[in-house]
């Protein structure tokens, strides 16, 4: 009897675990399914725009374009290519990134290494500070106004100094910092090591995944900007690719466009919408691309440096 009992239990207890696990299919089916669709209707606006700058005047004008391209041609991008204020802008865009990026990463690397500390004297009110600043600012007319005086209206330093450190990448980097062992430390002080050669020979090289992250994060930002180059600067020769697409935009809701751009794509047959999908695929692609060699590091990166408050 017992063992009948012993029996009926297994089957029982084997129809459960086939049951969980047909659920768990049925669940894992769903997720994905959820997910294709969500990532589809996501990347639809961009797969439009893509569309739109490879088709001909006719399919922009009657909006039958959706994701594939009709009558495929590629005169717009080779008049967005041609213009001399587009190559300018992303000429600019190019060295402000690069440029900002480091000179970010130097001045949060600074900021977050003694921060990291827990013997720095008034370690607390300056963490306060930095964080008070992540709640308030000057506002847009003051800080114009110390721009002036500092001399950098017009100039590149305008483009990236404002916002030079981010407080909340700072803060990662702090509490990556925090999270790295402390021997490693006290054995070079022994062997007589500087801070500074701790922070270029132990602490920079095992902190390669958070700075690839925020590296990244300040590059997008950089690259996305169009405020600071809207503000500060008004010589055509220093205007950003966001602040030429912006103005370019702007241009084609009011069916005209700076510099003649609406008169020359109506002489090869484009229209100023597709002109318009032209450049911002143009400016989008190149940022894109950086994405795949620093995927790798973001889960590791941010996840270890916002562990430890």
């Amino acid at each position: 009897m017992e063992l009948a009992n012993e029996r009926a239990g297994r089957r029982r207890s084997g129809g459960n675990a086939i049951k969980e696990s047909a659920g768990e299919k049925i669940f894992a089916v769903f997720n994905y399914a959820f997910f294709v669709v969500l990532g589809t209707i996501t990347l639809f606006p961009f797969l439009n725009v893509i569309a739109k700058s490879f088709s001909s005047e006719a399919a922009v004008v009657s909006g039958i374009v959706t994701i594939f391209p009709i009558d495929f041609q590629v005169g717009t991008y080779e008049l967005v290519l041609g213009n001399k204020q587009f190559i300018n802008s992303f000429r600019i865009t190019i060295i402000v990134t690069l440029i900002g990026t480091l000179a970010s990463l130097l001045m949060t690397v600074l900021a977050a290494y003694p921060l990291s500390k827990p013997n720095l004297k008034f370690r607390k009110p300056i963490l306060l500070i930095y964080v008070f600043t992540m709640l308030f600012n000057g506002g847009i007319i003051p800080t114009y106004l110390v721009m002036r005086e500092l001399q950098m209206i017009n100039t590149i330093w305008a483009l990236f100094v404002p916002g030079l450190i981010s407080v909340f990448n700072m803060l990662i980097v702090k509490n990556y910092f925090e999270a790295l062992p402390e021997s490693l430390e006290e054995s070079a002080k022994l062997d007589g090591a500087s801070n500074t050669r701790i922070l270029h020979t132990i602490i920079l090289p095992l902190s390669k995944p958070v700075l690839a992250t925020i590296g990244l994060f300040y590059a997008v930002n950089l690259w996305n900007s169009y405020f600071n180059a809207m503000i500060y600067i008004t010589a055509p020769e220093l205007k950003t690719l966001q602040l030429y697409l912006k103005e370019l935009i702007a241009s084609t809701q009011e069916v005209m466009t700076t510099a003649g751009q609406v008169d020359v794509s109506r002489d090869l047959n484009q229209t100023p919408e597709a002109v318009r999908a032209a450049s911002i695929v143009t400016a989008t692609v190149p940022i894109l691309l950086v994405y795949p060699f620093l995927q790798k590091h973001f889960v590791k990166g941010v996840l270890v440096g916002s562990v430890k408050g």
